[in-house]
């Protein structure tokens, strides 16, 4: 089981949500936390707020320049989670160039960016902890997902091919797929949810994962089934069940 005591690591999209409440549980843990979002104010708010030692440290992850700056004043981490994300419901039939866009850069390529400054650094010390946040709306493409379903994809695919290059070296990879979580981004659904977890419990299947030596979770675990089987669904059968 891996201890965070005495450990240091960078949480990427920690302002609020899952990565506040998850920052909260690693703290508590006994990790040094770095806590990067755009956010400024609610960064320091809550590392106040945490019981263990922790600092702010602002970053747009969608900025190249912001990623670099933001990871050369982290130094060398532990471990890094991206928790980093944006969403608004949208179908093709009602396609927002901006907020597609908007979710492809901060989901996906932020993701690539954060992880492109790292990896390099624990890849030549031959230690380092990397946790993908993916989602069960990454296993195939869903209505009124544009945008958000396929940089979950692009996450998931990244994070899959990282584990297949590191798997034997001293850099751990883990992906962690979580179902809806009640936050201001599932807040603009106007359907059911079901089986909505609030930040705190969606932060605890995290934090066990995290402990673990296994590659990939996704929940909550009867819920994910339903994903997991439509990779095997034909397209007739997938698209009359989801679409």
């Amino acid at each position: 089981m891996r201890s965070f005591k005495g450990k240091t690591y960078w949480l990427v999209g920690a302002s609020e949500g899952l990565g506040a409440a998850l920052a909260h549980k690693l703290s508590a843990a006994g990790a040094t936390l770095i806590l990067s979002a755009r956010s400024e104010d609610k960064l320091q708010a809550l590392a106040d707020d945490l019981p263990g030692e922790a600092r702010a440290l602002a970053m747009d992850v969608s900025d190249t320049e912001s990623v670099t700056v933001a990871a050369k004043a982290a130094g060398e981490v532990d471990g890094v989670v991206f928790l980093a994300g944006v969403y608004w419901p949208m179908p093709a039939t009602e396609w927002d160039a901006d907020a597609a866009t908007a979710m492809a850069d901060i989901n996906f390529t932020g993701l690539v960016r954060v992880v492109g400054a790292c990896v390099p650094s624990m890849v030549a010390r031959n230690t380092g902890h990397i946790v993908i946040t993916g989602s069960l709306s990454g296993f195939r493409g869903l209505p009124g997902a544009i945008g958000y379903a396929a940089s979950k994809a692009g996450t998931m695919a990244l994070a899959e091919s990282m584990y297949a290059d590191l798997k034997d070296t001293g850099v751990d990879v883990q992906l962690a797929n979580p179902g809806f979580i009640k936050t201001r981004l599932t807040d603009k659904n106007d359907f059911k949810m079901p089986f909505i977890m609030e930040p705190d419990e969606a932060a605890e299947e995290m934090i066990a994962h995290m402990r673990s030596d296994r590659f990939k979770k996704s929940f909550p675990r009867v819920f994910s089934w339903v994903f997991r089987v439509s990779q095997f669904m034909p397209d007739w059968m997938y698209y009359r069940l989801f679409a």
